[in-house]
């Protein structure tokens, strides 16, 4: 029993220690699974205790000599992570521009380190562990990692500062655009005048604070790649602002000109001050102010200048300058395109200054077209003046004995033609025609082909005199015509060039003209009331009498003849319209008055047949004759012009137009 007893208590004690060794392995299992799992790392860290000595040795001075660079790059891009608060403030660039662009300096600077280091750090630490590798001096798998990691930092890549960079010029451009917005507002124009000081039409432009804070700002962009967009941005600013500041002056008939010569001439007039205006103040200032903004790019200064002129609408003013090229031929015509070329010619300097570059090639080119169509078209006008004066040789005279508008016309139109400011002008187009095509002209040339002109008119006024059917009528035109002459030429300067010789020539004309009109027509009247064989004597009373009634009843059938014809006749001139119906009055009231007192009462007597006999009173003729002549409303109109051809067209209208049409 004991031994018994004694094996139960070893089986049962072997039991309880195999549960224990049951549970204890149980236990152990999942730290062995640890270990097991830990045992590669720990067999690559002992790796190299197992190399031979001198590879270590080896491998530790390459690491040594790789890991100090690599050091200072990550040093780098901890720096670039600090910088990320001030660059990113919202407000940092408008509060403190300086400030912010000496934080964006250090970032390009970290960047710029970088972008140099990076890339060589990195091959040497790629050496180390393809020398690691070789020398399974380090585990395969932590070498393959390391190496694949390494890779992407061997070409400097510009997301070094994960995009900090990019987000700081975006503020600066923010900035840029803020500044423009808020010193571009158009300005309060006024209509420009000869007398305005060029001083007072311009304000200030963009202060010079800001000025130096959008070159500051143009500087870092521009380096970064991004003066493109800052080109685009002030164009866009500074293009419509001057734009809308022009517009404020009217503008509107630049876009939808007139095809006549005259309707085009009020604004001719403002197109030479507005673009003198433009040119010379707004433009200039803007020239000036790209200058100062793009002041280390002149190129970029330029292209944005000339994207700003064309957005302001210098072409527009060049585009109405070809219209007037365009316009029906009219003499008037002449005159409003010697203004155009008297406007350019003024700026050429300026034109020459402010878009002289390649980048205002456009505009160059559109200035030349502009100027050679307007010489040539002012000479094609200037050189058939005269061929139009001598063609209307067989035209017909005005039937009222009146002024032909083309008279009244060419003697103001030559007028202007030698006085200021159109002789010099004309003369300078002239010069310039003729030296392309290898001709001299000088100011005597010019005065010579006016006076032609003035003669040929004159030569036309024989001419159309001899085409009254009516002499007498005939007369009172060529009264009317050398007295318009003389007048109107006395005391101008084409009356100094003509002459006092030549002037005299027209009054003598004139005095002479009156003298035949007056004997050829009223002179006649004077003589039907002689008193010739009246003899009041007893005797011969009755025969008296009858003499008395013959001869008013003549002379009433002539005047009213007379009187119903030249009724219809004018002349122009107020002060001869007077002397001459004084003369008239003076050549026949007074005969009629002392022949109605003498002989009157011997036709009063036979009530019956007075007034058969007695159809005027002297005041009443008085009245009548002082009447005659005048100038009558007359419509609006034109010659026709008839070509050498033969053919008759309206190209030329205008120079048959009233005279006062001439501005």
């Amino acid at each position: 029993m004991a031994s018994l007893l004694a094996a139960r208590r070893a089986l049962r004690a072997g039991v309880e220690r195999s549960r224990a060794l049951s549970h204890a392995l149980a236990r152990a299992g999942p730290r062995l699974g640890e270990i097991r799992a830990r045992l590669p790392p720990m067999e690559a860290a002992v790796r190299p205790i197992r190399a031979p000595r001198d590879a270590l040795e080896g491998a530790g001075e390459c690491v040594d000599r790789a890991v100090g660079p690599a050091a200072a790059v990550l040093k780098v891009f901890d720096a670039v992570h600090g910088l990320e608060p001030p660059l990113l403030a919202a407000s940092a660039a408008a509060d403190d521009l300086p400030g912010y662009l000496a934080v964006l300096s250090r970032l390009e600077e970290a960047l710029h380190f970088l972008s140099d280091n990076c890339g060589i750090a990195s091959q040497w630490l790629a050496d180390i562990v393809e020398y690691l590798g070789d020398r399974s001096l380090a585990d395969p798998r932590f070498v393959s990692d390391l190496a694949e990691a390494l890779s992407h930092l061997k070409t400097p890549s510009a997301n070094l500062d994960g995009g900090l960079l990019a987000a700081a010029l975006d503020i600066l451009e923010a900035e840029f655009r803020r500044l423009l917005t808020e010193h571009s507002a158009p300005l309060a124009m006024k209509e420009p005048n000869n007398s305005s000081d060029p001083g007072s039409i311009t304000p200030p432009r963009i202060p010079a604070s800001a000025v130096h804070k959008l070159s500051l700002i143009l500087d870092r962009l521009a380096a970064n790649g991004r003066l493109g967009t800052c080109t685009a941005a002030y164009a866009d600013a500074r293009g419509d602002t001057v734009s809308a500041s022009l517009r404020a002056l009217g503008l509107d008939y630049l876009h939808d000109p007139a095809e006549d010569a005259q309707v085009l001439t009020p604004n001719v007039e403002h197109w030479g001050r507005h673009l003198e205006f433009a040119v010379r103040h707004l433009l200039e200032a803007e020239r000036k102010l790209c200058v100062a903004v793009f002041e280390r790019r002149p190129e970029a200064a330029s292209s944005c200048f000339a994207e700003i002129a064309s957005r302001a609408g210098i072409l527009d003013f060049l585009k109405f300058g070809r219209a007037i090229c365009d316009a029906r031929k009219d003499p008037i015509k002449l005159l409003r395109l010697l203004d155009v070329f008297d406007s350019l010619s003024k700026l050429r300097m300026d034109f020459n200054r402010l878009f002289g570059g390649k980048a205002c090639v456009e505009i160059q080119t559109r200035t030349r077209e502009l100027v050679k169509r307007v010489v040539d078209g002012s000479v094609e006008i200037f050189e058939e003046l005269l061929v139009q004066v001598e063609l209307q040789r067989n035209m017909p005279p005005p039937a009222d004995g009146g002024v032909p508008r083309i008279v009244s016309f060419v003697a103001k139109y030559c007028n202007q033609l030698l006085g200021d400011p159109y002789r010099s002008v004309l003369t300078q187009v002239l010069v310039i025609h003729r030296s392309w095509r290898k001709e001299t002209f000088n100011d005597k040339m010019l005065v010579d082909a006016v006076l032609n002109i003035v003669k040929a008119l004159e030569a036309n006024f024989e001419a159309w005199s001899k085409a009254y059917e009516d002499v007498t009528l005939s007369y009172l035109f060529m009264m009317n015509t050398h007295w318009h002459f003389f007048k109107h030429l006395k005391g101008t300067k084409m009356g100094e060039i003509l002459g006092d010789e030549w002037l005299r020539e027209h009054e003598q004309y004139k005095d002479y003209y009156s003298a035949v009109f007056l004997r050829e027509s009223w002179g006649t009247l004077a003589p039907l009331l002689s008193r010739e064989g009246i003899i009041l004597f007893s005797k011969g009373r009755a025969t008296a009498r009858d003499l008395v009634k013959q001869r008013l009843k003549s002379f009433n059938a002539n005047f009213d003849e007379m009187y119903q014809k030249q009724s219809a006749w004018i002349i122009s001139d107020r002060d001869l319209q007077q002397k001459t119906c004084h003369l008239v009055v003076q050549a026949i009231v007074p005969v009629y008055r002392s022949f109605m007192q003498n002989y009157g009462p011997l036709v009063d007597q036979q009530d019956a047949s007075a007034n058969k006999y007695v159809k005027f009173t002297a005041e009443g003729l008085d009245k009548m004759l002082s009447t005659l002549f005048l100038p009558k409303p007359r419509r609006a109109g034109s010659f026709q012009i008839r070509h050498s051809n033969g053919k008759i067209t309206s190209a030329m209208t205008g120079l048959y137009r009233s005279s006062s049409t001439l501005k």
